[in-house]
């Protein structure tokens, strides 16, 4: 009898609580790039950030779209894909134009020229948007030919969750590469860290198809590598190269 009385407050609030989980989801992913973004517009320096983290994010995002249209999941993960695809856009405007800015006496490089030596690496955003259209217009049109299979589809789904659990992993090279975390938000990274934790037990709270929930364990593991790095390098850090005539710059991937 009690119980029912109080049913009144508890339906709601139940009913609220599952809004808020479905916005963390949607809007959630998001949150970690912003102090990153802030972190490159202020310094307008873009070398601590690999922007191949926006490919994987891109790639990742796009082929879960697809995977929808043959076994469709939660709408807040929709969203959220179509949330990310455009923050990661941003992040690459921004990038692209930092960079270029910094970069004086270079020959600009096209999408068009079919140039693997520099792909990713291009002169303007407009290239960029070319490669996402590109991509999103074969990987579309393979998927309407093959929606009827469920091995396909089943795929599909596993490669765009294995492609998110692989995000960290440019960031996670390039410090490598670099003995260095220099340039890297150390905030963005600790996001990330909690937002996958939050994200994977949302998976396996509501039932999300296994492949979420696998990759979602991975995502973490490599985002608690990053955070390693970022103490290992503060601890022990890398002695300074000997001054050169023309250094070069740092990039990242």
């Amino acid at each position: 009898m009690e119980a029912e009385g109080l049913d009144w407050l508890l339906v709601p609030l139940h009913q609220l609580v599952s809004w808020g989980a479905a916005g963390a989801m949607v809007f959630g992913g998001v949150v970690p790039y912003i102090p990153q973004y802030r972190d490159i517009r202020r310094t307008q320096n873009a070398e601590g950030f690999s922007t191949y983290v926006c490919l994987v994010l891109l790639v990742a995002n796009i082929l879960r779209i697809l995977f929808w249209f043959g076994r469709h999941f939660e709408s807040p993960l929709l969203w959220q894909s179509i949330v990310m695809i455009l923050t990661m856009l941003l992040m690459l405007k921004l990038c692209t134009e930092v960079r270029v800015t910094n970069e004086l006496n270079v020959k600009r490089r096209f999408f068009a020229d079919f140039d693997p030596r520099h792909f990713w690496h291009w002169s303007s955003f407009g290239d960029y948007v070319q490669c996402v259209v590109a991509f999103t217009g074969v990987a579309g049109y393979i998927t309407y030919l093959s929606i009827d299979s469920a091995l396909f589809v089943e795929t599909l789904g596993f490669l765009a969750v294995l492609t998110e659990a692989m995000l960290g992993v440019p960031q996670l090279y390039r410090n490598y590469r670099h003995q260095s975390t220099e340039g890297m938000s150390i905030k963005m990274v600790f996001m990330w860290t909690s937002g996958d934790a939050f994200k994977t037990a949302y998976f396996l709270l509501n039932g999300a198809p296994l492949q979420f929930s696998v990759c979602g364990l991975l995502q973490v593991l490599v985002d608690l590598a990053i955070l390693g790095q970022a103490y290992a390098f503060a601890r022990h850090p890398p002695k300074p190269a000997p001054h050169a005539a023309h250094p070069a710059s740092a990039k990242a991937l």
